[in-house]
């Protein structure tokens, strides 16, 4: 969400600025040592330096965790222009959190602190400012990499850990910029895993870190903290009423930035597969076909949708055509690859964890039968 306007999804509030306008991509760099193909792998974390100043134990993990990661968290300016009511141009104003990749210049952050954005700046640690261009966006598990030309000096990346292991219970810190306050740490503990919630365009996000550790508006982009001070996901949602935080947080696990960021940087965005379905309708034995895209891979697979039924009767000197619609020619999908489907968003799930040119088997039924159908996905546009 930005400062300036709330976004609610049902109840799930994203934190940091909404814009409208498309950012436009700029030169793609190489991270060091790795090329564009290798997953950027940020050097493992050194040992967080011991405090001995009669501080409480877990005073002095917060202030080492603190003092070894704040360095690489940026505070993410954005501006859009849109007309107002009066078709005069506004502009409209948002900020966020990032975290720096590495000493190119890379930068991690939402997509949706970014969205729309015409001008993107970015504020380090030391107080410098730079433009920076949008490398590749993913709005889908809400991932963003940007680039700043900024001497390595000024560059403190911050390290990634794992998220596979988490715990529930596990102690985590936030860093980030809310309300424009720039490099602000709360701390908390992981609440739960594997948490589902809707993202902007109504898919769901999942695998999300639920986290107790107060976020809020501005926080959006900044990294997760485990002890050792290595980012083990990025602060994405809030569940709130008012747009503030109410202790229930969401962050993208580091997992899924390792698998979306190169390829961000390769590619500027991410290709999925699709099945070529347009719509389908939900029942409680599986997904009936509604239509499918004409020359699509579920159209050339054979795959069948509702039909159109053009009927045609008399009354009186007059002569009437009606056209309706015939569920019971469409094809009901009750599983892909043999694990069960029972809505529209597990079927997404289930093509878009394969690539372009692979083939799944559809396990369908059609006029009482149960039939498998393979068919060879496609690229999405």
């Amino acid at each position: 969400m930005h400062r300036t306007k709330n976004a609610v999804l049902g109840m799930v509030v994203a934190l940091a600025a909404w814009i409208v306008p498309a950012a436009v991509r700029g030169q793609i760099a190489s991270a060091p040592d790795t090329g564009l193909r290798q997953p950027i792998l940020p050097p493992p974390s050194p040992t967080v330096p011991s405090l001995d100043d009669g501080l409480l134990p877990e005073e002095r993990v917060a202030i080492s965790v603190y003092e070894f990661a704040n360095r690489g968290v940026v505070h993410i300016n954005t501006r859009s222009f849109a007309m107002d009511s009066f078709l005069k141009v506004a502009v409209r104003e948002g900020s966020g959190s990032g975290s720096i990749i590495d000493r190119t210049g890379l930068i991690l952050t939402n997509q949706h602190v970014i969205d729309g954005a015409r001008d993107i700046r970015v504020s380090l640690s030391g107080g410098s400012a730079y433009p920076a261009h949008l490398v590749g966006q993913d709005p889908e598990t809400d991932i963003a990499v940007l680039k700043i030309d900024a001497p390595p000096e000024q560059l403190h990346p911050i390290p990634w850990g794992i998220s596979d292991s988490l715990r529930v219970g596990q102690r985590i810190y936030a860093i980030g910029n809310p309300f424009g306050l720039e490099r602000s740490m709360s701390s908390g503990m992981i609440s739960s895993l594997n948490r589902q919630i809707p993202s902007r365009r109504g898919r769901a996000m999942r695998a999300l870190i639920q986290i107790d550790a107060s976020i809020n508006q501005g926080n959006s982009g900044g990294p997760l903290l485990n002890t050792r001070g290595e980012l083990i996901g990025m602060t994405t949602a809030i569940m709130s009423s008012d747009g503030d935080s109410a202790g229930v947080g969401f962050a993208i696990p580091v997992s899924t930035i390792r698998r979306i960021v190169p390829r961000l940087i390769q590619d500027g965005r991410i290709v999925r597969a699709t099945i070529g379905i347009r719509r389908v309708y939900e029942t409680d034995n599986g997904l009936l076909i509604v239509d499918v895209v004409p020359g699509g891979p579920a159209d050339q697979a054979g795959l069948r949708g509702f039909s159109v039924v053009t009927k045609t009767y008399r009354q009186g000197l007059y002569k009437y055509t009606q056209s309706v619609l015939d569920t019971s020619s469409a094809d009901r999908i009750i599983a892909v690859d043999g694990q069960p489907v029972d809505s529209a968003d597990s079927l997404l799930a289930a093509i878009e964890d394969r690539p372009p040119g692979s083939t799944v088997v559809l396990t369908i039924v059609r006029d009482n039968q149960t039939l498998r159908v393979p068919v060879t996905l496609g690229p999405s546009e």
